[in-house]
């Protein structure tokens, strides 16, 4: 068993390839089964050492929540608490399981992009080596992002309890939008990998996307105040700003790529009078 286990973490192929260069049905079914197995065995490595170290885990995500307690009116009273006898049992499962499937990430995304990659292109390959250097440093920049807004507006919203009234935050609720918030904020920020990818596909034009620019910027603020926690303008502009310049930057390299797809085609630099080679 545990020479079948290190197996699993060899760099060489799980499967041969035929002559014909393509594997068996089955053959690709092993190779996913060893590769979820992978991702099993380092989640659950991942899961018990979270486990060992949950008073920094704990410290490190009731952060946003600790900053905005302290920073609220002395009259405005709040407490963050677990429901039942086994609710601190399921406090350090929840907070164990969510940083583990998140510190894994780059490991599990990779293994499907590996299990992906075989049925590619040279050029597709190529391609997708931009998006995943782009598009993953993009993502925990919008996370990054998502975690040092968080304080501002967890402050607006439990501001807005009266007075004479505790809010009593579940840590449960409380981990569920902590990570919603995170996660919104990480996918606004992978608007231009999207966008290139459709123009790469021939779906959007740069000169498209350029003259519908209001109406896109109108959609970028009016998601980031339906996306952000709190009703205050400056968290939605934190995401709406950001937003609004990677999309110019993603404008910018769709127009770069038509004209370099112009270029290649077979009618390139023709007048309408002159006769092609062709």
């Amino acid at each position: 068993m545990i020479s079948g286990v290190v197996g699993l973490f060899r760099g060489r192929p799980v499967h041969p390839v035929g002559p014909d260069g393509r594997m068996a049905l089955s053959d690709h079914l092993r190779e996913l089964r060893g590769r979820v197995l992978k991702v099993a065995l380092v989640v659950s490595l991942a899961f018990i050492i979270g486990l060992f170290y949950f008073p920094q885990l704990f410290e490190f995500v009731s952060g946003p929540y600790v900053d905005a307690r302290q920073a609220l009116p002395a009259d405005q009273r709040t407490l963050i608490t677990t429901n039942g006898a086994g609710g601190g049992l399921m406090l350090h499962l929840k907070l164990a399981g969510f940083v583990a499937v998140l510190g894994t990430a780059p490991f599990w995304l990779y293994q499907i992009w590996a299990f992906v990659m075989p049925g590619l292109h040279a050029n597709e390959r190529r391609w997708s080596y931009i998006f995943l250097a782009t598009g993953i440093p993009l993502f925990f920049g919008g996370v990054l992002l998502g975690y040092l807004t968080l304080p501002t507006g967890l402050r607006v919203l439990l501001g807005l309890n009266p007075d004479d009234v505790t809010n009593i935050v579940e840590f449960g609720d409380y981990l569920q939008f902590y990570t919603r918030t995170l996660l919104v904020f990480g996918l606004a920020f992978e608007i231009p990998v999207f966008v290139v990818l459709l123009n790469r596909a021939g779906i959007v034009s740069g000169r498209t996307l350029s003259r519908y620019r209001p109406w896109v910027i109108i959609g970028i603020f009016i998601f980031a105040a339906a996306a952000t926690p709190s009703t205050d303008p400056f968290t939605m502009c934190f995401m709406a700003f950001p937003m609004w310049f990677l999309f110019e930057i993603s404008v910018v390299i769709a127009r770069v790529n038509d004209r370099r797809r112009d270029r290649q085609r077979p009618g390139a630099g023709l007048s309408v009078d002159e006769a092609s080679k062709l």
